[in-house]
């Protein structure tokens, strides 16, 4: 199964009040298993950055100014993402961007019935706990210590390692092997190891000399304080 994951940095929190999407990054998996194939983007939000967006994800106005407008390169992004599911932290926020930006270029929204919200994953694994990306990669063990601010392809990619942890995570690949050891014949599954042919040896005695017991007893006559007194 092809699943997408993705991520997206904005100039702030609402589309409706004229906020944009300047960063998009997709992470390709099939069946779990991430691809290696992955889609990144930078566009021209074609207005100012505010403060306290760029504080989080480090892109100024200056740097987005020379980037290709969305309305022009959007087919690349939908040729990438095809049909399939997209799964994202918190996917409403997510798809709300996208498909503010579609909406711009009238083109047709990206059907919600596709969102995946590892939030919502997240919530019934895990109730009660801290849902952010941060605390699932820590939960799972999944390093972070190249994110100092968001990123949407390195977000999308930490993402991916999430997603599969709240899929299951290794409880997969053990899973898939109890259904294929179902599938094939008891007689394949049984090894039997056969008697070695040729004539026997007899074990070689073992046992320290005298001597060898004499310097043991001095060794650890010499010892302060041992812990069996």
């Amino acid at each position: 199964m092809r699943e997408i994951v993705f991520d997206t940095e904005t100039t702030g929190l609402d589309p409706k009040t004229g906020d944009r999407m300047v960063e998009i990054g997709c992470v390709e998996m099939v069946n779990l298993v991430p691809t290696g194939n992955t889609f990144h983007a930078y566009y021209n939000p074609e207005r100012d950055m505010p403060a306290g967006a760029e504080a989080v994800h480090g892109l100024s106005a200056a740097f987005l100014s020379d980037k290709p407008f969305f309305r022009d390169t959007f087919q690349e992004l939908l040729d990438f993402i095809g049909d399939s599911p997209l799964i994202a932290h918190n996917a409403g926020f997510d798809f709300g961007f996208l498909n503010a930006e579609l909406a711009l270029c009238r083109c047709e929204p990206v059907c919600m019935t596709r969102m995946v919200d590892t939030v919502q994953l997240a919530k019934k694994r895990h109730p009660g706990a801290k849902l952010s990306l941060d605390a699932l990669c820590s939960r799972y063990g999944i390093d972070r210590s190249h994110r100092v601010k968001h990123g949407a392809l390195l977000d999308a990619e930490l993402l991916a390692q999430v997603y599969v942890e709240l899929k299951g995570g290794r409880q997969i690949g053990l899973e898939l092997a109890a259904e294929q050891a179902k599938a094939e014949p008891a007689a394949e599954l049984i090894a039997v190891r056969k008697a070695p042919e040729g004539p026997r040896r007899d074990p070689r005695p073992h046992a320290p000399t005298p001597e060898e017991l004499a310097r043991h007893r001095e060794f650890m006559a010499g010892i302060e304080n041992p812990l069996w007194g």
